[in-house]
């Protein structure tokens, strides 16, 4: 893991100080880094990556203060100018931190997907929530119909669920 990744990932440990907050963003985390490599994408698209990964749900304990609850479309809002903060305290370029903070802009939304990146990390986010809701077999199966579309999403998540292929 790179110096940066990890300087990020205890500055979201830090910030957060919830466990329920952090074992959510470190499981969607080691999801984006397993499927971003099984599907070849690049060392340096997947450490941006693994950066949205970490910080796409930054906006949470924000959005229970301001707002009494954290919905998808308010973390979405909320959620890129909190993470630019912070990754502009580490080595993080102009273009990486705008990407990262695209992703987190769009973490929510499903169409469009814009690039490999976010489907990956829609993919990793959708694998820890519907574990993480006990999500039923019937709403898994429409998730992965509508949502999944790497093989190796589609493959972990199918096994996962008990979906079959």
């Amino acid at each position: 893991m790179k110096k940066r990744i990890r300087e990020l990932f205890i500055k979201m440990i830090e910030m957060d100080r919830d466990p329920d907050l952090i074992q959510h963003f470190t499981k969607v985390h080691s999801y984006c880094r397993l499927i971003a490599s099984c599907e070849g994408m690049d060392g340096h698209a997947s450490e941006v990556l693994e950066a949205a990964a970490l910080v796409h749900d930054i906006a949470i304990p924000l959005c229970n203060e301001k707002y009494g609850a954290h919905p998808g479309y308010l973390q979405e809002k909320e959620g890129p100018a909190l993470a630019r903060a912070m990754l502009t305290d580490l080595d993080f370029t102009e273009e990486e931190i705008h990407r990262v903070c695209t992703l987190v802009g769009e973490h929510h939304t499903c169409d469009p997907v814009d690039g490999l990146d976010h489907q990956i990390l829609l993919e990793a986010d959708f694998i820890v929530n519907s574990f993480e809701n006990g999500l039923p077999k019937e709403a898994c199966l429409q998730t992965y119909e509508k949502v999944f579309k790497t093989p190796t999403g589609k493959k972990i998540y199918s096994t996962m669920f008990g979906l079959g292929e």
